[in-house]
């Protein structure tokens, strides 16, 4: 993994993103001590119903609408007193 310095990083920001984007891992030195680490974001959690569409438009097999027929679905507040 690459070490980056802190002035390096102060004077190439954009270049180091550039690379971290693409990719890159890298860590960043302060004075030949190694202190923090630049890693690119996972995937997002969150898709738009659109791309996840295809996946609601099938009926439920029989055991899983039998198995949701037995739950109670009765809404309740967790939080009232008992």
């Amino acid at each position: 993994m690459d070490v980056v310095g802190v002035r390096e990083l102060r004077q190439n920001a954009s270049a180091v993103l550039r690379r971290v984007e693409a990719g890159e891992r890298l860590r960043v030195s302060v004075n030949g001590r190694e202190v923090a680490e630049l890693a690119p974001l996972g995937r997002r959690t969150w898709l738009h119903y659109d791309e996840v569409a295809d996946l609601f438009g099938h009926e439920a097999d029989d055991s899983l609408r039998a198995e949701s027929d037995q739950l109670d679905h009765g809404l309740r507040d967790p939080f009232a007193s008992a």
